[in-house]
């Protein structure tokens, strides 16, 4: 029977990563962007009898899989042994071992066995080998990551913070990262009755539950309408602009009224906000450029203005592009780079903000943290990068030729006036984030670009 060990030395003591791992959002943060893996029911956590159903999806199988949880000992193990699934057998138990001087190492050791006997080792023994070195190389990332992140504010008393779009990309993520840190998160819920842990609201109708708000440490707010859903109609022009402004307006006018407002209002902005900027160099003092995506920003951030005026520090955090490829911009881009039709927008010139998934949540603890900056905050990573450098670091990830261009007219024709985002230049640079001490994870695009795919 195959055993496979994988070690991970931490900066913290072995009680701090045995209680990140306890904690709800864990899972969703260990688990890889490229395994589709969706929790279909939950009962406990990882303690002995604790039972997790997921479903994995292989296109075109879903294959349900049953862990249930057995030798749990406070701060030291707990193991997770499969009940059903694909495995014909698969044990996996994880220690926490101190290493002197506040650190730990923290050992996987999984035993299993492949279905189908011989054969299944023969047809699957080498893929299944590879696949969990590199489930097991991001875990490890993950782990060491997020602790690190969370290192600065384990002193301080948890957090209360309530999200909007906390179903997206950004939100997901920022919801488990947040709790497996031991913070309290409450999400909100639109057009329904609010269960536990929910807020109720409807910016359609302009209701929200002000009773929720009192009292919380950091809304966020992530909801609006994707850009890049669909060609750029008039009324779908109108949609972006609308999910944006009936949200923030609601949200910023209800927070501006309550008894005990939140400390923190971030708000979700875009570097759309500088326009297209070719050859300059840009940070937060620049004011706004022209056309449409720019002038949607402007109205954006000004809907917020409500709270900041009654004196809550207000964040708008200007996302470039998130790199993940859970979704987002790079979930699109795979499958042609993967399939080696991948290449640069026009000549390529042109700048373009990134900034990875790991550091958009990272970034959004910082500033919600006691002292954290107020304003526009640049939400991007700190070596801008031409679309010829991003596309050929992606190539170089992926192990794929990137020779087709993208010309801008037959962009145009595909896109529409979308098509003109694609080719902005914005030489964004994060001079807010910088300057009040955040520290990237993730420094350049291809360290970026390997770590989300």
């Amino acid at each position: 029977m195959p055993i496979f060990e994988a070690r991970t030395e931490l900066d913290v003591s072995a009680d701090q990563a045995f209680r990140w791992h306890a904690r709800p959002g864990a899972f969703a943060r260990l688990s890889p962007p490229w395994d589709r893996i969706e929790v279909l029911s939950e009962h406990g956590g990882i303690e002995d009898g604790a039972r997790l159903t997921l479903k994995l999806s292989v296109p075109p199988f879903s294959l349900p899989w049953v862990a249930v949880h057995e030798e749990y000992e406070e701060g030291r193990r707990f193991v997770d042994v499969q009940e059903s699934g694909p495995f014909a057998h698969w044990r996996h138990e994880h220690l926490f071992n101190p290493a002197g001087n506040g650190r730990s190492v923290l050992v996987d050791r999984i035993d299993y066995e492949l279905p189908f006997g011989r054969a299944g080792d023969l047809a699957l023994g080498s893929y299944t080998h590879r696949k969990l070195l590199r489930t097991f190389r991001y875990r490890s990332a993950i782990i060491a990551g997020d602790l690190a992140r969370h290192a600065p504010h384990v002193a301080k008393p948890p957090l209360r913070v309530a999200i909007t779009g906390a179903s997206g990309l950004v939100g997901h993520q920022l919801a488990a990262f947040l709790t497996a840190g031991g913070h309290e998160v409450l999400r909100f819920a639109r057009g329904r009755k609010a269960r536990a842990g929910e807020v109720a609201w409807n910016p359609a109708i302009g209701r929200i539950d002000h009773e929720a708000l009192e009292g919380l440490d950091a809304v966020v707010h992530l909801a609006g309408a994707n850009i890049a859903d669909g060609r750029w109609t008039d009324a779908r022009k109108a949609e972006i602009l609308g999910s944006r402004l009936t949200g923030t307006k609601l949200l910023s006018e209800a927070i501006a009224v309550l008894r005990q407002p939140p400390k923190v209002f971030l708000s979700a902005s875009g570097i759309g906000f500088y326009g297209d900027r070719p050859g300059q160099r840009v940070d937060e003092s620049a004011g706004p450029g022209a056309g449409f995506l720019a002038d949607v920003v402007r109205k954006w951030e000004r809907a917020a203005e409500p709270a900041s005026a009654a004196g809550v520090r207000t964040v708008n955090l200007r996302f470039g592009v998130i790199l993940s490829s859970r979704g987002g911009a790079l979930g699109k881009m795979l499958l042609p780079f993967k399939l080696g039709v991948g290449g640069v927008l026009g000549d390529g010139r042109q700048w373009m903000p990134w900034i990875h998934l790991d550091d958009v949540v990272g970034l959004a603890l910082h500033v919600a943290a006691d002292g954290g900056p107020a304003g526009a905050v640049n939400a991007v990573g700190p070596a801008p990068a031409t679309n010829r450098e991003f596309t050929k670091a992606l190539g170089r990830v992926l192990g794929r030729p990137t020779i087709l261009p993208a010309p801008r007219f037959g962009m145009r024709i595909a896109f529409g006036e979308f098509a003109d985002i694609l080719f902005a230049s914005q030489k964004v640079v994060p001079r807010a984030a910088l300057a009040s001490g955040y520290r990237f994870a993730h420094g350049d695009v291809e360290s970026a670009l390997r770590a989300s795919v």
